[in-house]
């Protein structure tokens, strides 16, 4: 990992975003990536309109023992960490001095994968979240739109780059991964913090 903390901002609507490219050398992203693929992947279910529908990608949850995170209609109960993710979520806290207990990681297979428009504002986050994401493989651009609709911004993440949404963000704005066809895959790490109870 980079020691410098150098990050590129992005300005929306007064938030500050810290984006740093060249979060990980490019070695230790082809590691990461090629480590996550092997990672216990599940496709969880959204209940949209009284019907349960897969999520168009593949997801996994890590976190301290006994913490419990829900969203999506999906109940998921914290039983720790795997030795090399625990020192990404290590050397992360040193690099951007924030304390993360819980990791939700994404993997888009190709670019049918995605996400829609959302805001990662779940009770268990507290009422300011601050969420820091890294990105291994395809570049894929992640986009930010103000809640209730309006025009969207988009930021093309770099393997092995560092995304950092400040405290109030989500708030007041939602983001997606639309779909991009002939696009290869993606992982993507999430940290986040909840609030032991």
């Amino acid at each position: 990992m980079n020691q410098a903390f150098t990050p590129e901002p992005l300005l929306l609507g007064g938030h500050r975003l810290l984006y740093q490219a060249d979060y990980l050398k490019p070695e230790a992203a082809d590691w990461l990536l090629a480590y996550c693929k092997g990672l216990p992947w599940v496709q969880s279910r959204i209940r949209l309109y009284g019907k349960w529908h897969p999520i168009p990608r593949l997801n996994c949850w890590f976190a301290d023992p006994g913490l419990r995170y829900a969203y999506s209609g999906a109940s998921l109960a914290g039983n720790g960490w795997t030795e090399p993710l625990a020192r990404v979520r290590q050397a992360l806290q040193q690099h951007v001095q924030l304390d993360f207990n819980n990791m939700l990681a994404n993997y888009y297979r190709d670019g049918n994968d995605s996400m829609g428009w959302h805001s990662d504002d779940e009770p268990e986050l507290g009422a300011d979240p601050v969420i820091a994401a890294v990105s291994l493989g395809v570049e894929r651009p992640i986009r930010f739109r103000p809640k209730g609709g309006g025009k969207s911004v988009g930021l093309a993440m770099a393997h092995g780059s560092l995304l950092v949404m400040p405290a109030g963000f989500q708030a007041e704005w939602q983001h997606g991964l639309p779909k991009r066809q002939g696009s290869g895959e993606r992982v993507s790490l999430t940290f986040r913090y909840i609030a032991p109870q």
